[in-house]
């Protein structure tokens, strides 16, 4: 988004101007062990309840919680990275709906199968934030939920890669099922076994 690309600029000529060491961090989706944003995602798939918006095949760049502090310190080792704009991310990106099935599949859960169009929710969602908001309402669905669904989220690792010699070390197999299991031990999940690594099929 626009505000966030003028605070980056901002934030470079502020160090530039001030002679001090600045880089601009991307991350992409930061998942991992502490950090709860999937978390309704896991419970959803865990409960049987997740229903697929749209027909999945958008993708999802995620990047583990360990590789994206590594990115950060080699960030803060390299000299050449002052002034640049470097985006972290794991190894690779999928689709969601391999996204999805990878969850389930680590939590010992059926793959979910049931799709809804998007467009009819994306409406819905619209007009939901239309009538909410000026009463102070949260709306029960809005736009930005939608676009989860809807809008890819791939990027590209190569300037990190050539620029601080950074490779991700944990798999997104590998990533999950750590994920899974900080959950299951903090109660976030009912507990249930977990595959392992090796039984996870992409």
């Amino acid at each position: 988004p626009e505000p966030k690309c003028q605070g980056e600029r901002l934030a470079l000529e502020f160090a530039k101007h001030h002679d001090l060491p600045g880089t601009v961090v991307r991350p992409t989706a930061i998942y991992g062990p502490g950090d709860r944003r999937l978390l309704k995602l896991f419970q959803l798939i865990a409960r049987r309840r997740f229903v697929m918006i749209g027909d999945g095949t958008v993708y999802y760049h995620m990047v583990y919680v360990e590789d994206l502090v590594r990115g950060f310190r080699l960030l803060a080792e390299r000299p050449e990275a002052v002034g640049q704009v470097v985006i972290i991310g794991g190894d690779e990106y999928r689709s969601l709906e391999d996204v999805v099935a990878l969850i389930a599949d680590t939590l010992g859960m059926p793959r979910p199968r049931l799709h809804f169009p998007s467009r009819p929710i994306q409406e819905f969602g619209s007009l939901c934030e239309k009538l909410c908001r000026p009463l102070g309402i949260t709306p029960p669905i809005y736009r930005r939920r939608v676009d989860f669904f809807t809008k890819s989220r791939a990027f590209s690792i190569d300037k990190a890669r050539r620029l601080l010699d950074y490779v991700p070390r944990i798999s997104l197999e590998e990533g999950i099922r750590r994920t899974a299991e900080w959950y299951f031990e903090h109660g976030d999940l009912a507990r249930a076994p977990l595959a392992e690594p090796s039984a996870v099929t992409r």
